[in-house]
């Protein structure tokens, strides 16, 4: 298939496969024409590619899940370096929870420390209202 098609089958543009190209995460054949053609396993590595950044890894931690592919492994995360970024990512997640869950104490603590000031017959109203 040629570039438009595979970009519009992965649900991504031309620009985005010439750049995942261009960092050596899809590779293209040239037809006798010139033009890129792409096979049905490329159009499996864009699909990987894309499930890990909407979980919200960074191109380059794709990388292994790709190349777990391309060493012809059913599944991207078949691979030891595959599972070490997902270990990877997972830490960098439980740091983040406990981070916002740190946050959400402190708001709450200063949530309940302002009411406690205002006492029980205090009623919010707009600072703009008279």
């Amino acid at each position: 298939m040629r570039i438009g098609e595979l970009a519009e089958l992965a649900g991504t543009s031309t620009r985005t496969l010439r750049y995942y190209e261009s960092r050596g995460l899809l590779s293209s054949t040239r037809a006798p024409n010139g033009y890129r053609t792409y096979g049905e396993d490329d159009l499996r590595l864009l699909r990987q590619i894309r499930t890990l950044q909407d979980f919200g890894f960074g191109l380059e931690e794709t990388r292994p899940f790709v190349e777990c592919l391309r060493a012809g492994h059913p599944a991207g995360d078949a691979c030891p370096a595959s599972l070490a970024v997902y270990r990877r990512k997972l830490a960098e997640l439980d740091g983040l929870i406990g981070r916002l869950a740190d946050v959400r104490d402190q708001v709450a603590r200063q949530l309940a420390d302002a009411e406690r000031a205002a006492g029980p017959e205090a009623v919010p109203r707009c600072e703009s209202t008279p």
